[in-house]
């Protein structure tokens, strides 16, 4: 029992219900190694994206981040970065793919921002963005 939850109620604990990240990680080698071989790569000046089709009614997200980036008290901030921008901008994104996403060495001097906005950028280059108002034909 936490402690602030004498003071708050038994059902203070608010739980966040946005997708949990973890549960839908690449992890393994050979899984990388196939996103890599026959998925398709988009990418701009921070990051790499790669997309392949999983057949699986989730999508599931790995974070590639080289030494080149820097040591590894960077390299871990540049994954937190990553990884939280998936995790707020997920929702809207087609079902069905592994996503990879490879942090470039000018990541590293990258903030929130910056890294969100490249996020983006690559979700919509790959066509993975859903837009409900593009996809009304008018019937």
């Amino acid at each position: 029992m936490w402690p602030f939850s004498a003071i708050c109620g038994e059902g203070a604990v608010k739980v966040n219900k946005s997708v949990d990240v973890k549960k839908f990680r690449i992890r393994k080698n050979t899984e990388f190694r196939t996103v890599y071989r026959r998925g398709k790569s988009f990418s701009n000046q921070s990051l790499v994206l790669y997309i392949y089709r999983n057949g699986k009614d989730i999508n599931r997200c790995g974070i590639s981040v080289s030494k080149k980036v820097g040591k590894s008290v960077i390299r871990s901030r540049v994954k937190r970065l990553i990884s939280e921008s998936y995790r707020l901008n997920n929702e809207g994104l087609k079902i069905g793919y592994d996503l990879v996403f490879i942090a470039r060495n000018p990541s590293n001097s990258k903030n929130y921002k910056e890294i969100e906005s490249a996020l983006k950028n690559l979700l919509k280059k790959a066509g993975l963005i859903n837009n409900e108002k593009n996809n009304y034909t008018g019937h």
